[in-house]
């Protein structure tokens, strides 16, 4: 493991305007009955990186993705959002976080019997108060905006290819123009191509929007061609933060395995050019 990849496995404490922190998790456990999922689990996320998050099936990934959403209980540890401690904010402060948050969750969970610019418009519905005409308008800019054609404004959810769906569901994920994005499995189910397309389009995502993404996936090619930095859980904590190149240079015997085995072949290629 290099220097940098093992003292960044444990960050320290640290604020938004402290480096530009966005997102700092600490010592957060999660359980369920007499299960620990996540054991002290600390991970900052930095302003405009997109952040690969990766880890073994079933080793919690998903889990600590709800629990800084709040969708699942933990049982202690704090959560920062800029800045702000999420467990001794005000109902008015949570609602002011939720909406610079963005989620794409796992195969898109679309609602099947809304529309497409219907689906875009959940999250406006929910925390503003908006004349029909301009969430129209502001549902056909986003879907714009993650190259779906107009036309598939009016489509369902069943009309739609897969691509077509991820799409969408990041087009809803921005809906408010989020200052962090998490995305679950973006490009699972995609052909090559179309998981190429999609990384490309996150990466112009941040870069035009100014987007911070975290990014929960298994997809190596993900990982290399668009994350600037990936962390890796395991053992129920982050075992080894870092650039592409310090999981190549990991010793830890599941990050040597997962970068650096068989079929991660293309990546050792391309770290050695």
């Amino acid at each position: 493991m290099s220097d940098h990849a093992e003292l960044a496995a444990e960050p320290n404490a640290r604020t938004e305007g402290d480096g530009d922190i966005v997102l700092s998790v600490r010592d957060i456990t999660v359980g369920f009955d007499d299960k620990i999922v996540l054991d002290k689990l600390s991970l900052d996320i930095r302003r405009g990186e997109i952040l690969g998050f990766v880890g073994a099936s079933g080793s919690g990934k998903s889990v600590l993705l709800r629990a800084i959403l709040g969708l699942t209980k933990k049982r202690s540890g704090t959560i920062h959002l800029f800045g702000v401690d999420v467990d001794k904010a005000s109902e008015a402060e949570r609602m002011r976080l939720d909406m610079r948050l963005g989620v794409l969750f796992q195969h898109g969970a679309l609602f099947s019997a809304l529309t497409v610019q219907e689906n875009v418009q959940v999250p406006m519905r929910e925390y503003l108060d908006l004349p029909k005409k301009l969430m129209d308008e502001l549902a056909l800019l986003k879907i714009e905006l993650v190259g779906l054609p107009r036309d598939a404004a009016m489509k369902f959810p069943s009309e739609l290819s897969g691509g077509m769906i991820k799409r969408a569901a990041l087009a809803r994920a921005l809906a408010l123009d989020p200052d962090i994005v998490f995305l679950d499995e973006p490009t699972s189910g995609l052909d090559p191509i179309g998981a190429a397309e999609f990384d490309e389009l996150v990466a112009k995502l941040r870069d035009t929007m100014g987007l911070t993404v975290y990014m929960v996936t298994h997809d190596l090619d993900s990982l290399f061609s668009v994350c600037d930095r990936v962390a890796v859980l395991g053992k129920k904590k982050v075992l080894v933060q870092g650039t592409i190149e310090d999981m190549l240079a990991s010793e830890e015997p599941w990050v040597k395995s997962y970068f650096r085995g068989k079929r991660a072949r293309q990546l050792d290629l391309a770290a050695r050019e």
